[in-house]
């Protein structure tokens, strides 16, 4: 039997818990790869940064599709996130009074920087002239033929002595090259999220002559790639080295820099084209460093998402015209402008992305600064009874108006659902229909003063009974408690109305407007919700009159002195197990156990039967005290055994 009735649909509001689950795990199945976008490590399911190739632990999917993809791979499923705080990356680098930055592929992302966060990006000279010679792209016509071109482009270096480092954009793809030089017993090492310890060690080595390294992201951003290897890496584990042995490894490093110097330098090829430019530039600035030789070629095919997606029917009716064989390929110009435009399709793309999530979240960047300046306010007011009064005032004359319309007369007036309803909200017998009768007089604005007033005497009066600083900073907890609370489920209501927002579109209306229209409302219910519950649990919380906090002074001094009398108790039981252990040793002068015991003993030794009642349970025994019945046992090992 199915989930679904025979007639029921999945989309009718009764079940659309059930299609959000259906469609986490459609994305788990069929979107979201394995050694792609995330890794099994250790019984656990470890999201994988797409751009730097480096495993993110503690991060979680939302919305369930973490827990899809962990019930995908079998493992075990963790208790769904929930948000309790949010915020963009750029709202939150705008909360810094001056802002800079220094990166070496900014210049391509300089309309978007100025746009966001109205910095100027300039270009400063390297200081040594580049030296790199960067190749023009290889296509192909399949991904196989892609890597068995990267092949013998890795033998052909590794021939002139030069190092090699391979950029791959997932760790699927480094594993496969991987499997693939294998084949062909080319020595080479692998660094990806998996190998991540490693990372260290690989890297002092990866400039060392006919070396080759396999990398994801990891190594394309910030890595430091020694030409001939990195001779102190050897030292460094090594708690004293003499100056000889040092020259001698400096020496060795000098002449392994030389031949790699006179082999081109450092060979970077890439397996792909990434979407983004910045990410191409910075595998290519693995090479070519502070005036270093250097080489970089990127290895595409058809196959490839970027080409398929973006490349456009012109290139592959061209390469299939030309009848290239599937390890042949094509190098121009023509192609490698192409592939460029295709990123900048994509980057123009990302970007729009991004500026209309940060327009929709600077709505919600100023309820942020509302509930935050509030929740700093609580925690540095030290008398918070002026706000608990304005409260009052507002949730009293909110729940009114629901049964004394505003400029009503008295016979629209629901008084007996007006008293109920102050009774089951907040506790508070008001005998309004009585002031009614005595005063004829008191009219809409008259009795509704009434109402608030006795609802705040009220509250002065329990709160003298709490004392100052009690009631202050009970006050304080439940405001926070609340406000916490309701933050947290207005973040979720907020994120589920900025997905279908856009549905509004189709009634020729404005998405943006409507979504700060509406999260404005729900903003504004938000903090009704909070002011409500925070008076609510003030009314409804039991402050001990002086009678009951006598009788539990005397309750708890009680049980201290029974707790006191059980630990004397179990000093002389354990005393007593003491004298017992010893008499019981084996003696010839006696042998013999008294009537009493004797029989308390053979019933222990038969085993008392479980279905009997236990003729002691009403009594306040130790369980570490001798059982009445003589057994000469601990009651715990005797009748009162569990």
């Amino acid at each position: 039997m199915g989930e679904l009735g025979e007639n029921e649909s999945l989309y009718s509001p009764s079940r659309l818990p059930l299609l959000a689950h259906v469609q986490a795990a459609i994305r788990a199945h069929h979107v979201f790869v394995k050694n792609v976008h995330y890794i099994v490590d250790e019984g656990e399911v470890v999201i994988v940064d797409e751009n730097t190739g480096r495993t993110m632990p503690g991060r979680r999917w939302s919305e369930g599709l973490h827990q899809a993809v962990e019930a995908k791979e079998n493992v075990e499923i963790q208790a769904e996130n929930q948000t309790l705080a949010t915020t963009t990356f750029q709202n939150y680098f705008r909360l810094y009074d001056k802002l800079s930055g220094m990166t070496g592929t900014a210049d391509t992302e300089a309309a978007e920087f100025k746009s966001t966060y109205d910095l100027d990006v300039i270009v400063i000279p390297t200081h040594e002239p580049i030296a790199r010679i960067d190749m023009d792209d290889q296509i192909f016509l399949t991904k196989l033929g892609k890597y068995k071109g990267i092949i013998r482009e890795i033998k052909d270096i590794q021939a002139k002595g030069a190092p090699v480092l391979v950029g791959t954009a997932t760790i699927e793809a480094s594993e496969e090259l991987s499997y693939l030089l294998d084949q062909e017993g080319v020595k080479h090492n692998v660094l990806n999220a998996k190998q991540h310890e490693r990372e260290a060690e690989i890297i002092a080595q990866a400039g060392s002559p006919k070396s080759v390294t396999i990398a994801t992201n990891m190594a394309g951003r910030g890595t430091d790639i020694i030409l001939g290897g990195n001779w102190q890496s050897f030292i460094e584990d090594v708690d004293s080295v003499s100056p000889e042995e040092m020259q001698r490894l400096k020496s060795q490093w000098q002449v392994k820099h030389d031949q790699v110097v006179a082999a081109g330098g450092l060979h970077i090829i890439g397996s792909e084209r990434h979407e983004s430019r910045r990410i191409d530039n910075q595998l290519r600035g693995r090479a070519g460093r502070q005036g270093d030789p250097g080489m970089s070629r990127f290895f595409l095919s058809l196959e490839d998402d970027l080409m398929r997606i973006f490349a456009g029917d012109r290139v592959v009716n061209m390469m299939r015209a030309m009848g290239l064989k599937e390890d042949e390929a094509i190098e121009h110009k023509m192609v490698s402008k192409s592939i460029e435009n295709a990123q900048g399709k994509v980057e123009s793309r990302d970007f729009d992305a991004r500026k209309n999530l940060l327009k929709y979240d600077d709505v919600a960047n100023e309820q942020r600064k509302v509930i935050y300046g509030q929740r700093d306010d609580l925690l540095a007011e030290m008398d918070l009874l002026e706000a608990i009064e304005v409260m009052h005032h507002e949730v009293y004359n909110a729940m009114i108006n629901q049964f004394i319309p505003p400029g009503s007369i008295d016979d629209q007036w629901n008084i007996d659902g007006l008293e109920d309803e102050l009774e089951d909200e907040f506790k508070v017998t008001m005998p309004i229909n009585d002031w009614l009768d005595e005063d004829r007089r008191l009219d809409e604005e008259g009795l509704r003063a009434k109402i608030i007033q006795t609802a705040i005497d009220r509250y002065h009066s329990r709160r003298e009974q709490m004392g100052e600083q009690d009631a202050a900073q009970l006050e304080r907890h439940f405001m926070l408690q609340s406000l916490d609370k309701h933050w947290k489920e207005h973040l979720t209501q907020m994120d589920q109305l900025r997905k279908g927002i856009h549905l509004r579109g189709y009634a020729q209306k404005n998405p943006e407007q409507e979504y700060k229209r509406e999260s404005f409302e729900l903003f504004q219910m938000m903090l009704g919700a909070i002011k409500s519950e925070t008076v609510q649990d003030l009314s409804r919380v039991h402050i001990p009159t002086k009678e009951e906090l006598e009788a539990l002074e005397a309750q708890q001094r009680e049980n201290a002195a029974h707790m006191q009398m059980q630990f004397e108790h179990d000093d002389v039981d354990n005393l007593d197990s003491n004298v017992n252990s010893a008499a019981a040793q084996p003696q010839p002068q006696n042998r013999s156990l008294s009537g009493t015991a004797a029989a308390g003993a053979a019933m222990a030794a038969s085993g008392s039967n479980a279905n009997e009642p236990n003729p002691y349970a009403g009594m306040n025994i130790s369980r570490n005290a001798p059982c009445p019945c003589g057994s000469g046992l601990k009651y715990k090992q005797c009748h009162g055994k569990i």
